[in-house]
């Protein structure tokens, strides 16, 4: 335990973002967790530890060391209430990337991870619950449907591995609050796939503000951050019944 809390300190320090003793704790028990869970339903492929740190903690988090999750960098909040903390949706949560690290990062963070598979969502549940973790929450739906409810309701959406640009934009936009940012996490090179999804973001009230590279610890691959600002209130017809955004993508 000792040696692999070591190892998370020295990688996450050489990223410039040192953790403290109870951070350093934490993402020991979301590995633990991770793992022992895994042989019980899919979670994720990547089990040893280093490899975990490097390819999913990390890459979670890499984008803070340039944009962090603040007011100031979303104009959603008014003025008055830029002490208040921000709120994230992370769409598609899955084993809950990006979500839970940026959480246990910025603990005042407001999280809602989304997922439409209910045995990780009782997990992710369960590790709120372990972690004790204020102001979080996993949540069982789909995007097209949950949007309903918490439309524009968030200052960032946020989804890592999930679909293509276009796809992802009609699942996360109409989340975002009116001067907010949809984040997506991607590969290395997203030139085409963002050519590609230019008429989606623009529809769905977006434009795309910039796209930040980084590359992951020893050679572990190179990944890009698309940050789409929220420009304009998403039309009211998006996102579009369940299963349709994937199907038939806006191209």
């Amino acid at each position: 335990m000792e040696e692999n809390i070591l190892l998370l300190n020295q990688l996450f320090e050489e990223a410039g973002l040192p953790l403290t003793e109870a951070q350093s704790r934490a993402f020991l028990t979301v590995y633990e967790r991770l793992v022992t869970e895994n042989e019980l339903m899919n979670l994720t492929a990547i089990t040893e530890f280093r490899d975990v740190v490097i390819k999913h903690f990390l890459d979670s988090v890499l984008p803070l060391t340039v944009f962090p999750l603040t007011d100031a960098q979303s104009s959603a909040l008014p003025q008055a209430a830029h002490s208040c903390p921000v709120s994230l949706i992370d769409v598609g949560s899955g084993a809950g990337f990006p979500g839970l690290p940026l959480k246990l990062l910025q603990p005042t963070l407001k999280l809602t991870m989304l997922d439409s598979l209910n045995k990780r969502v009782g997990y992710l549940n369960r590790l709120i619950g372990e972690l004790a973790l204020t102001d979080a929450e996993a949540v069982h739906g789909r995007a097209e449907e949950y949007a309903r409810t918490r439309r524009e309701a968030f200052d960032f959406a946020a989804a890592r591995a999930v679909a293509h640009l276009a796809v992802l934009s009609e699942y996360c936009l109409p989340f975002v609050k009116t001067g907010g940012c949809f984040l997506a996490y991607k590969g290395g090179d997203v030139a085409d796939e963002l050519r590609e999804a230019g008429r989606a973001i623009r529809l769905l009230g977006g434009e795309t503000e910039q796209v930040l590279h980084f590359t992951l610890p020893e050679n572990a691959g190179e990944r890009s951050l698309v940050v789409i600002r929220k420009t304009a209130p998403s039309p009211k017809k998006y996102p579009r019944r369940a299963g349709l955004p994937a199907k038939e993508p806006i191209l």
